[in-house]
């Protein structure tokens, strides 16, 4: 069943990829000179979670279980504030504008907190409604499906093959090399692809902003998923809380593992003044971000339009 949502609802391919297509490839949005660089996931099956004497393993991350994900892209580096502003800001959207798309009131405050917006520096600080929004944004303005990734894609990601506890071995020591965290960020986020890529070619996927996926949390995911586990993905019932995978700029080196899990937090969100809060922002969230994945299948017009519906009217 979970399989069978997540094929319907994400238009994940079924066949094998066509390796003379499935190449990195540069999208430009439309009616600007903005692009990022979609990169090719290969599917396949991996042990998705901790082991058991892991350093710094948490409950929630196992039992550990091979899991099966189809192909994808996956955008090279967190989606930067050049990208996001062009929907965060209408007037900063060029024609052709599309129709139907809201948009979030202008921020009460600069969420940046000083540490940087154009030029590179990834979009920080929205909902993850606001991050679904900018996928449907991004859709109408290309024509391309584009959308967060499930938690065992971003894992798979991450990992790029590896089997340890970082994707480049055990030793957190190497961690800097790969990640602004705790122990080299000076309390900040940094432009993206300031370290070096995994063994997939993308960046920024320890640290820097945790990013959302589209997986409701829950403590008890292996059990969850354990009848099920190609393309498995616990499709979201309410807006909290959701699963974000990477870590942070703020965090130490073992909740930067491609398995530790972080849960949406409510608290992210309570210095905000609006009546009712908004569902845009998390405003004590700076170390929040997102990076957008394609199915290599694009689904129907229809099918487009009946996944945002759904996720996007989630209470």
């Amino acid at each position: 069943m979970i399989a069978d949502c997540l094929i319907f609802f994400l238009g994940l391919a079924l066949q094998p990829v066509n390796d003379t297509s499935f190449v990195p490839y540069e999208q430009t949005i439309p009616g600007t000179n903005v692009s990022f660089k979609m990169m090719p996931v290969t599917g396949g099956s991996f042990v998705m979670g901790s082991k058991a004497g892991e350093k710094g393993r948490n409950t929630d991350e196992g039992p550990a279980t091979k899991v099966t994900v189809d192909p994808f892209w996956m955008e090279e580096h967190e989606v930067t504030y050049d990208e996001y502003i062009l929907f965060a800001d209408e007037q900063a959207d060029k024609a052709p504008k599309p129709d139907g798309i809201t948009r979030p009131s202008p921020p009460y405050i600069d969420f940046t907190l000083g540490m940087g917006k154009a030029g590179g520096f990834p979009a920080n600080s929205m909902s993850q409604y606001a991050a679904l929004m900018y996928c449907k944004w991004l859709y109408k303005k290309t024509g391309v499906f584009y959308r967060l990734p499930t938690e065992a894609e971003w894992e798979y990601a991450a990992r790029a093959g590896s089997e340890t506890a970082y994707f480049f071995g055990n030793d957190d020591k190497q961690l800097g090399d790969y990640a602004w965290y705790a122990g080299n960020s000076e309390n900040k986020y940094h432009k993206v692809m300031g370290k070096k890529p995994n063994a997939f070619g993308l960046y920024d996927m320890l640290g820097n902003v945790a990013e959302w996926t589209m997986d409701q949390y829950k403590e008890n995911y292996f059990e969850a998923i354990k009848s099920d586990v190609d393309n498995p993905w616990l499709k979201p019932t309410s807006k909290h809380p959701i699963t974000l995978k990477g870590g942070t700029f703020k965090y130490a080196a073992d909740k930067l593992r491609p398995a530790a899990r972080l849960k949406s937090d409510l608290k992210w969100n309570a210095r905000d003044p609006q009546i009712p809060r908004s569902k845009w922002w998390n405003a004590d969230a700076p170390f929040i971000g997102f990076r957008i994945v394609r199915p290599v299948k694009q689904p129907s017009a229809d099918e487009v339009n009946q996944f945002f519906t759904q996720l996007l009217s989630l209470k």
